[in-house]
């Protein structure tokens, strides 16, 4: 049936800025837009939906995040907001008697912040022995970049003190000896830990993906992504898709170490290509770690560092290998850098394998760089002259600015998430929330990007911010545009996807400081209401 919505304000994030009348889908397809009496005379029998003086725009975008890390975390105990070691050990107890956890099972907390503790700094393994003594216990930091397991997690994961840190992670040691305090930095340490805890996790990947779809889409989000996915994610998602519970488009990129090429050939119908609402977009890579972490590889020391500026998760040989396979694969490449030494390797490296392979900006591969925390202006104009994407993870002013300013000094914390230097380089910037680091709330990042507050209520880098229009551009049609989409999404214009989002107010005439209470009340995939606010 054919829909004419009318009666509010209609964003259609077109570089024109018109706002339109009304609108028209038609098989969920924007058919027409203009005035309402032209609209009429283009519909089939129409259902007439009044906004009754809300906001139409186009649906928003997730430039970066980790749905399946939504879905598992979802069955997890939450440690966001806990404020002492004493709070963490009372939810993980709670959690463990609510949910019967006892010989077999295990453990996980997510969410804690040591930046926010009592303590200053992260639990050990002493301290969650105290939760218990008989199971695995595990907490994951709200990065996702470091955690601590408990003694029996320890001796289950064979890690003690003849266990060696691995490229580009580091294990905790009790001080004066090798013996591991249960503290594990970075991917690969971490990861020896992750694989004994999951592997006592009961799993139902259907429900949960089900479950952390509807979180984005109560957000206005309908195209998702999974920003670093394992083989297992990408079956768990391809059942799902098979049983059209997909609702949202949800895009993979593969992790390197995860055989991308093997998993392009099982999954053949899904390389850059939609398949009930799934497709493979490309591969990812990790070239560091976490700015609130100490972890993020800068080129100039930390505050009160005489030399640590973190570190290299790879080396350069290694991404640039990486790099070269995906161009001669012809799939798109993603790279989380959060500091500026990783933001230097990636940009070098990316040339360099350009440069072998022959290929130029004129090929449109359209790299990303991922967080781009700490990305200088030097660095912005670099990625212009190769086409590279910047995805700008901006709630970091708001959620970390304070421990940046601790971290990095002002210069350098007024300068995180430059993404004014990068809109006036004409780069085409998009935003995302890297869930679940953080929730998938675009008005929160619109309200982020415009204002640049941070927790503590300072103005963080006053210079960078962008204005409203701006920001929505970057969670719309710059976003449509890192997936090779802009000509199907991302904007309301006559042939594009109704991928719609409706508002209870116009970001463009709310002011600054209300963006963040903006709500969401439906959210339209191909025409079709798939959230709506009760």
């Amino acid at each position: 049936m054919d829909r004419i919505y009318y009666n509010g304000n209609i964003l259609t994030m077109e570089d024109t800025q018109t706002e339109p009348e009304a609108v028209l889908i038609s098989d969920g397809i924007i058919a027409f837009t203009g005035s309402l009496e032209e609209a009429v005379r283009a519909a089939q029998h129409p259902e007439m939906i009044d906004l009754n003086g809300k906001t139409l725009m186009p649906a928003f975008i997730d430039g970066h995040s980790h749905i399946s890390l939504v879905a598992q975390f979802s069955q997890f105990a939450d440690l966001s907001g806990c404020e002492s070691f004493s709070d963490i050990k009372m939810r993980l107890a709670a959690f463990q008697k609510e949910k019967k956890i006892g010989a077999g099972g295990a453990v996980i907390g997510v969410g804690y912040d040591h930046n926010f503790l009592e303590e200053k700094k992260h639990p050990d393994k002493h301290i969650l022995d105290e939760v218990s003594d008989q199971v695995p216990v595990f907490v994951l930091h709200a990065s996702g970049h470091m955690g601590v397991g408990n003694s029996v997690l320890l001796k289950e994961s064979g890690i003690d003190a003849s266990t060696p840190n691995m490229e580009g992670s580091r294990f905790g040691r009790i001080p004066g000896t090798m013996e591991p305090d249960g503290y594990a930095e970075e991917t690969k340490a971490l990861n020896l830990l992750l694989a004994q805890v999951y592997a006592k996790i009961p799993r139902d990947p259907k429900a949960q993906i089900e479950k952390a779809q509807e979180l984005y889409l109560s957000y206005g989000i309908t195209t998702v992504q999974d920003g670093a996915a394992s083989g297992q994610d990408v079956e768990a998602l391809f059942e799902a898709a098979k049983e059209g519970l997909l609702k949202a488009d949800v895009v993979s990129y593969v992790l390197v170490g995860e055989e991308p090429e093997k998993l392009e050939r099982e999954y053949a119908e899904l390389k850059k290509t939609y398949w009930n609402h799934m497709k493979l977009g490309g591969r990812k890579v990790i070239l560091d770690g976490s700015p609130q972490g100490k972890t993020a590889w800068l080129s100039k020391p930390y505050v009160g560092e005489e030399k640590y500026r973190g570190y290299p998760a790879m080396e350069r040989e290694k991404v640039q290998k990486y790099v070269r396979d995906a161009i001669e694969s012809g799939v798109q490449i993603l790279a989380h850098c959060n500091g500026d030494a990783a933001s230097q390797q990636w940009i070098d490296s990316f040339e360099n394998a350009m440069e072998q392979c022959g290929v130029s900006k004129d090929d449109d591969l359209r790299p990303v760089m991922i967080h781009c925390q700490t990305v200088r202006k030097d660095q912005l104009l670099r990625m212009k002259n190769i086409g590279m994407i910047p995805s700008m993870f901006v709630d970091h002013v708001y959620y970390w600015g304070d421990i940046h300013l601790k971290n990095l000094g002002e210069e350098r914390a007024e300068a995180i998430s430059p993404a004014k230097s990068a809109f006036e380089q004409g780069l085409c910037v998009n935003f995302h929330q890297d869930a679940p680091v953080v929730p998938p709330d675009m008005l929160h990042t619109v309200w982020c990007a415009a204002s640049r507050m941070t927790r503590e209520g300072k103005s963080l880098g006053e210079e960078e911010r962008v204005s409203v229009y701006e920001a929505l551009k970057a969670v719309t049609i710059n976003g449509a545009y890192a997936y090779f989409e802009e000509d199907k999404k991302g904007s309301i214009a006559e042939g594009k996807i109704a991928d719609l989002v409706i508002l209870d107010r116009n970001p463009l005439k709310t002011p600054i400081s209300e963006l963040k209470d903006i709500k969401v009340t439906e959210t339209l995939k191909e025409g079709e209401t798939v959230y709506r606010k009760r």
